[in-house]
Parts: structure tokens; sequence; C-alpha cells
């Protein structure tokens, strides 16, 4: 995610994204202010109800000022921490299984799925370039359903043909989305400012409960997907992460019958969905020479590497004390409770 304040787009030469900024200063004054997981260099504003970025909010107005959907678009949404990077692989490796081979010529042997699957949020930012990418357009994308434009999710929410095109969500037990940023976010302290201190497990356990992350809070952002994928399931898939790791061949055909690219009966003879499985599977994503080494593209601030770390269910077990946990998994009964949503 990129973290830098910098435009990448020069809003002067575009009237209408000159306005966006304008309006997003004068807006801003207003927010309430959080405290960041990276330290006073990345503002943290509470936009109706959920804490992001300020460089997420400026992809949020300008998403909805400008972005023009199409029925064609495919946006993986996630949680940070959930799955995105994984899910970004092979989806990609659906949509263009028949473009390339399973040899070493394939595109997410030679470069990281974050190259291949650009952040909404972010690529708006640089003005044009979103409206020259070929249908279907993949993106992906941290934000909130609710943040979205309505000519979106109200399209999600009818059942008319899918005009802004689908949605697809993984979520993850939340105790290990925790674990997980909190690793994550301590890699891209020192990249942001070497002087910035480890954060504690206690800073980030408080921060998360609070909802003061780059995505608002956990809960409320499952839960507004969730109820989307109840009401209109042929345009919001929402996938578990834990499911996807027990049973990845399933929810690769799952997801391929959800963008309408099913299996054929030759491609399943041919083992096509376990070539996908295997090519994206964390060990052989994680070996690969351009994400042990490689940076991340554009201002973010990372390397390839920081979206690899274990990828296993139940690393919380090693870092929570119980205190925590109790914690955590009374709101996630709490939040989740009536809904049919659980992680038992």
């Amino acid at each position: 995610m990129a973290t830098s304040k910098t435009n990448t787009f020069d809003a002067t030469a575009n009237e209408g994204y000159r306005k966006t900024y304008e309006k997003l200063e004068e807006m801003s004054a207003t927010l309430a202010q959080g405290e960041s997981w990276l330290g006073n260099g990345v503002q943290i504003l509470q936009f109706q109800g959920f804490w992001v970025p300020k460089f997420c909010l400026q992809g949020v107005m300008l998403i909805n000022d400008h972005f023009k959907p199409r029925p064609t678009d495919i946006i993986l949404s996630t949680f940070p921490k959930c799955g995105t990077t994984w899910l970004r692989a092979i989806i990609f490796a659906i949509l263009h299984r028949n473009s390339y081979g399973f040899d070493e010529n394939h595109p997410l042997l030679k470069s990281n799925p974050l190259n291949l699957v650009p952040f909404l949020e972010i690529l708006i930012q640089e003005g044009g370039s979103i409206e020259t990418l070929s249908s279907p357009r993949f993106l992906s994308s941290h934000l909130p359903f609710s943040l979205f434009p309505k000519s979106m999710t109200m399209a999600a929410a009818s059942s008319s043909p899918c005009d802004g095109g689908r949605f697809v969500y993984i979520c993850r037990e939340p105790k290990d989305v925790l674990v997980s940023m909190w690793h994550y976010m301590n890699k891209l302290r020192g990249r942001v400012a070497e002087e910035l201190p480890p954060l504690s497990l206690e800073q980030a356990f408080d921060l998360f409960c609070k909802g003061v992350t780059f995505s608002g809070s956990y809960w409320d952002h499952v839960l507004e997907y969730w109820k989307a994928s109840l009401e209109s399931p042929n345009k919001v898939l929402f996938l578990k992460y834990e499911d996807l790791k027990r049973e990845p061949s399933g929810n690769v055909r799952k997801l391929a019958d959800f963008l309408d690219l099913p299996f054929s009966v030759e491609e399943e003879n041919e083992g096509m969905v376990e070539k996908i499985v295997e090519l994206c599977s964390f060990e052989n994503l994680s070996n690969l020479d351009v994400n042990k080494n490689g940076k991340t593209p554009g201002k973010h601030p990372g390397a390839n590497s920081d979206f690899f770390r274990k990828g296993q269910i139940g690393d919380w077990r090693n870092h929570l004390t119980p205190q925590m946990i109790e914690v955590l998994d009374k709101t996630t009964k709490e939040k989740f409770q009536d809904t049919g949503l659980s992680f038992d």
C-alpha cells in the first residue's frame, strides 16, 4: 500500500480532479484524526464511520467523482492481511489461463501479484490510466463496501445485470489478521522512518479493537460484504481464507463459476485447476526470486517479501495473550451474532 502524500497525477491538468482535491482538503479539516500504525507521516481520518489514511480517502473521493464502472469489472476487496496477495494470484491465473502456459514465462513467476493487479484507490490517482485498461479490468481494494460509488453498490444490491461489475471478498479469522497486520506494519515502520520504534503487540491490539486501521473496523468491514453477498450472491462472492486453505481446488472452481469462466471438461481432465492451485500456492510464490528479493512497485516503501510471512491458520496462538483472545472472541461473537457468519 502506498504511503506517500505526493500525487502521481497532476491534478491541475484536470479540472474535475482539481475540484475533488480541493473538496478533500476542505473536508479533511473537519474530520477526526486517529493514531497511525505508521507514525505521524501517514494521516488517518475518520470518514463515514471508517478510519482510513488520507491518501486512501483521496482515492475514495476520486472513485466516487470520476470512476466509470464497467459491467465486466472485477474488484477483489479485502481487509488488509486477509489473503489479498494469494487471491490476486488465483484470480489472475483463472482469468488468463488460456493466455499463458504454466512455465517460466508465466507473469506470476516473474512479477509480484501487486504488479499485476493494482489497487483501485491508488491507480485512480494516476488519472486517465485506469480508463486505458482493457476489459475485464481486474482491480484490488481495501475499501469498505459502503465507500464505493452507489453506481457499484446499488447495482450489487439489485437483481439487474452486473452494471457495476463483480466483487470478490475474502475474510480471515480476526486473531490471525491482527497478528499478521502487526508483523507487516512493523516492517513498514522501519522503512517509512528509521527512527520509528516497533509497534508493540499491545499497541496494535488496542488500535485494532478500536477500528483504527487502514480500513476501519475489521468487523464492520467484513459485515458489509457479508450482507451484500447475501443480498446479491451473483455479484458479491464471499470467501473465507480458512476454507481456501483447506479446499483450494473447490474454491478455485467456485471463483471461476462466479466469474462466468467455469472450467470445461477438457480443462478438468488436463488438471487445469490443480495447475492453478500449485502455481499460486504460498510455497511456490514465496520462494520465487521476485518475491524474495524484489521491491514493491511505485511509491510503496516495502519489499515483495513483506507479503509472504507464514500464511498459516492459527498463528495467533503463538502471540496473543489469553486476555487478548478473550476480548477478540467476545467482540467477534457479539458483532456476528444472528448474521450467520462465524469462524467456528
